[in-house]
C-alpha cells in the first residue's frame, strides 16, 4: 500500500493534486506511474483511493475513486500531556510510538524542572505524520506548543484527569482501577527529575488524580508510553 498525506483534501472534489514534498516521493523515490493506485488520508478520519492522472516532481494529479469517512475512529480520546525531554529523540520516540498505538492529542508542558525549555513543533509534527502513514491511521494526533504547567492544569478540560508522579505521600491507585472506558481521558507526565510538591500539589487542587504506572521507575518517554499503551489495552 501507497500511502500518502493529504490534510487539505475535500471528500467533495475528485480532483486532487499532491503537495511538492509527496509529490517528489511519489515520483522519485516509488516511481509510480500515471493509471498507478494510492491510498490517501487527510488526517481528520478521510480514507482515499485515487489514480495517478499525471506525474509531475511538483504537482502530481490525482482522481480519487474512493472514500471511507472515520476510517479507524477509536472509541475513547486520549490526550498525553508531556515535559520534553533533553535529549529530543526520546521526545521524537515517543511521539512515534504513540501515534502507532493510538493517541488524539498531545501537549508539551513547561515544568519547574525541565531541562528543555524550547522544541520546534514543525519538526514533531513531520515524526508524527511519518508514524500515522506508516500505521495507516487516518487521524493525526494534534500536538500542541509548549505551555507553562500551572497554565496547563487550570485550563478546561472535559474528561478525566490523572498525574503520574512518582512522589511519596499520595494513595496512587493504577488507571486501570480508576479509568472510565470508551471517554476522554488526559495523563500528565512529568520531566526527569519527576514533578515538584507544588506542581503536583497545583495539580490536584485542579482536580486531577494521583496514578502509579507500575514500581519500575520509569524515563520520562517511557512512561508516556506506558500510560498511552495502557488507555489503548483497556479499551479495545
Amino acid at each position: 500500500m501507497q500511502l500518502f498525506y493529504t490534510p487539505d483534501l475535500s471528500p467533495a472534489n475528485p480532483v486532487y493534486f499532491l503537495s511538492e514534498e509527496e509529490s517528489k516521493h511519489c515520483t522519485r523515490v516509488l516511481r509510480l506511474q500515471t493509471g498507478d493506485e494510492i491510498q490517501l488520508v487527510d488526517g481528520k478520519g478521510g480514507f482515499y483511493t485515487a489514480k495517478i492522472v499525471d506525474v509531475h516532481p511538483k504537482k502530481t494529479q490525482l482522481q480519487v475513486t474512493d472514500s471511507k469517512q472515520q476510517y479507524g475512529q477509536r472509541n475513547h480520546y486520549l490526550h498525553i500531556a508531556v515535559a520534553p525531554t533533553k535529549n529530543l529523540d526520546r521526545l521524537e520516540w515517543f511521539l512515534e510510538k504513540a501515534t502507532e498505538i493510538g493517541i488524539d492529542e498531545i501537549s508539551l508542558l513547561l515544568c519547574q524542572r525541565s531541562e528543555r525549555k524550547e522544541a520546534k513543533l514543525d519538526r514533531l509534527n513531520k515524526i508524527i505524520t511519518s508514524a500515522m502513514k506508516q500505521s495507516v491511521k487516518a487521524y493525526h494526533p494534534q500536538l500542541n506548543s509548549l505551555m507553562p504547567f500551572n497554565h496547563f492544569v487550570q485550563s478546561h478540560w472535559e474528561g478525566q484527569k490523572f498525574i503520574a508522579h512518582c512522589l511519596p505521600g499520595d494513595t496512587k491507585l493504577t488507571i486501570a482501577s480508576q479509568l472510565e472506558l470508551k471517554s476522554s481521558c488526559l495523563i500528565l507526565i512529568g520531566p526527569e527529575g519527576d514533578f515538584t510538591e507544588n506542581e503536583i500539589a497545583g495539580a490536584l487542587d485542579s482536580g486531577f488524580k494521583p496514578v502509579t504506572l507500575g514500581e519500575s521507575r520509569l524515563r520520562t518517554e517511557t512512561a508516556a508510553l506506558a500510560a498511552c499503551f495502557e488507555v489503548d489495552f483497556l479499551n479495545r
